[in-house]
This record gives structure tokens, sequence and C-alpha cells, in this order.
């Protein structure tokens, strides 16, 4: 997921050099949305990973 975050902040990058708003506005916004579900993805599975197995 963070590899897809990566991708589509490099797309809005590549569209803002080019001039296109709307594309990368839309990009960054992706990016930003997969970068925070990737962020709350990992802090559920660190805390899991630490409870002790039944």
């Amino acid at each position: 997921m963070l590899r897809y975050a990566v991708i589509f902040f490099v797309i809005a990058i590549i569209a803002a050099i080019f001039g296109f708003g709307g594309i990368a506005g839309t990009a960054s916004g992706i990016a930003q949305i997969l970068f925070i579900a990737f962020l709350i993805l990992a802090l559920i599975s660190l805390v899991m990973g630490r409870r002790p197995s039944v």
C-alpha cells in the first residue's frame, strides 16, 4: 500500500511539472489517503503483534 502511495505521489509531481493542476491534485489526494491507511494498518499490526498468544 505504501508503494501505491509513493506511485501516486510521483504521478502528482510529474503532473504538476507539466501543468496539469487537476490531475496533480487528485493524485496527491489519493496518495495522502493511501498513506494514512498504511499508517493505520501498520499501527494495528504492531499492536496485534505485541499481544500474547492464547
